[in-house]
């Protein structure tokens, strides 16, 4: 189930809520305290950003005006995210579950850091093992190619092909594309899989040379999502 909301970059004034979304504001099941747990996602890469409370009155709130609120149990107050650090959250959708007992909110996060330690996310002290960046698969291996890239290591073939440059990085861009092509060509799916994420991984790098955040892809993906 889904509660679908405008995006709001801007300041503009709080909106008059619509019909169904006052209906839908009864409609969920809060909690003894009337409150409901909100997961908020970042919309491009699905990174879990952070989990906060929320009131009927914070999602009145949020929905008004475009941004995040949430209720602060300590506090016991309402608070707008991005309040004192100025990393507001503007909200591009809101889901809710089967039971209507829990939220998922998809947001464009302002600044690096939804957590209030620095971190981007919240969720970033995994039980075992290296932490990884807390998002998709395509998002951590860029992760790992800009730090090889600020941090070289004489035994990384990726530091090793940023190191040669342009002419080599675009090369291999040429050659893993026509592995793809001869992949499908042979309708070998296992190899087309294998081949494409070669490519992936190339082009990843090629942005990385050049620049070009990989989610300055997703948005354009997104827009073109939108437009369809």
């Amino acid at each position: 189930m889904v509660a679908a909301l405008a995006f709001n970059p801007s300041s503009d004034p709080p909106r008059s809520l619509l019909p169904e979304e006052i209906t839908w504001l009864g409609s969920l099941s809060y909690n003894e305290q009337g409150l409901i747990p909100a997961i908020v996602q970042d919309y491009l890469d699905g990174t879990v950003l952070m989990m906060a409370w929320m009131n009927r009155e914070s999602l009145q709130k949020t929905l008004e005006t475009g941004r995040t609120w949430f209720w602060s149990r300590s506090r016991q107050a309402l608070w707008p995210k991005g309040e004192t650090s100025g990393h507001v959250q503007w909200v591009k959708q809101i889901r809710y579950d089967c039971d209507g007992d829990a939220l998922v909110i998809l947001v464009e996060q302002v600044g690096d850091a939804a957590c209030h330690t620095g971190a981007r996310s919240c969720f970033f002290r995994p039980l075992q093992g290296d932490p990884l960046p807390a998002a998709d698969t395509l998002s951590q291996v860029f992760a790992v190619v800009k730090a090889r890239q600020a941090d070289p290591r004489p035994d990384s073939y990726t530091s090793s092909l940023l190191a040669k440059g342009e002419n080599a990085i675009l090369k291999k861009l040429g050659e893993e594309t026509a592995e793809v092509v001869m992949a499908a060509k042979d309708q070998d799916r296992a190899a087309l899989a294998r081949e494409v994420a070669d490519l992936w991984y190339h082009c990843l790098v090629a942005l990385a040379h050049y620049q070009v955040d990989v989610r300055d892809v997703y948005r354009q993906l997104q827009a073109r999502r939108s437009a369809k």
